[in-house]
């Protein structure tokens, strides 16, 4: 990845906030959507055509390598789950639906977590504490604090009420192309890293376990599940730094 943070301008940021109306509204239609017994599989071919409905098009689909509109992890799944005809969606699952758009060469990336049916308190609780923890972080999001201030927020948050945050993967700017500079982890100290600036725009994505938050992936390359079988929930939305402080473009 390039190291250079490219600012964007309104216009730009208008753009990237229109390709995030359209993940937001994807989220809205499947909140509303019976997931039990749907293949993830059937579940992302309903992403994509809802993205393609919009005029726009799935950006995952833009990385080497990966075929698929979204990712979809399920429980002990961290993140990067792969859309399979053989994994369909129980009672009681923890679903991380992950996606992102592109539209007039502009991306937006957000990721919810959906409790279906009956989930234990723990999950329930585990979604809970990760929706938070996004907030956390983006209240931190002003001009002349630093990325560091992000994450320490997230882990600090996360470890007082009892769960871990996976270190393994982070967030990451956003905007011109779905990954780009800076990094933005969920852990760190205050007053490190890159300085935050106006027009920096950034998708900030905790990934919250019941565990020890290490991960291992699976042989597909891309399917990374918790060391310990715990359960993980993540949230992400797509910021834009503003002198006024953080907007959120996928919501």
């Amino acid at each position: 990845m390039n190291k250079i943070v490219k600012l964007k301008d309104e216009n730009d940021i208008r753009r990237i906030r229109d390709c995030g109306i359209i993940i937001s509204s994807l989220f809205d239609s499947i909140k509303k959507m019976d997931l039990i017994g749907l293949s993830t599989w059937e579940l992302d071919s309903f992403i994509d055509d809802y993205i393609l409905k919009k005029k726009a098009r799935a950006a995952f689909k833009t990385v080497r390598g990966y075929s698929y509109a979204s990712c979809i992890s399920i429980n002990e799944v961290a993140s990067h789950g792969v859309p399979s005809k053989k994994v369909f969606i129980k009672n009681g699952d923890i679903v991380k639906i992950d996606t992102g758009t592109v539209l007039n060469g502009y991306f937006a990336d957000s990721c919810i977590t959906i409790c279906v049916g009956d989930v234990s308190p723990i999950g329930e609780k585990l979604a809970e504490i990760a929706y938070k923890a996004l907030f956390v972080g983006i209240n931190e999001i002003y001009p002349g604090k630093t990325i560091g201030d992000i994450g320490y927020a997230i882990e600090n948050f996360v470890k007082k009420e009892g769960f871990s945050v996976v270190r393994n993967f982070t967030g990451h700017g956003v905007g011109f192309a779905l990954h780009e500079p800076p990094v933005v982890p969920n852990y760190g100290n205050r007053g490190t890293g890159e300085e935050i600036r106006d027009g920096m725009v950034m998708a900030v994505e905790p990934i919250v376990t019941n565990g020890s938050g290490e991960l291992k992936i699976l042989e597909d390359g891309w399917t990374s599940v918790t060391c310990d079988g715990a359960m993980a929930a993540q949230f992400e939305h797509t910021i834009a730094v503003t002198k006024k402080g953080p907007v959120i473009l996928t919501a």
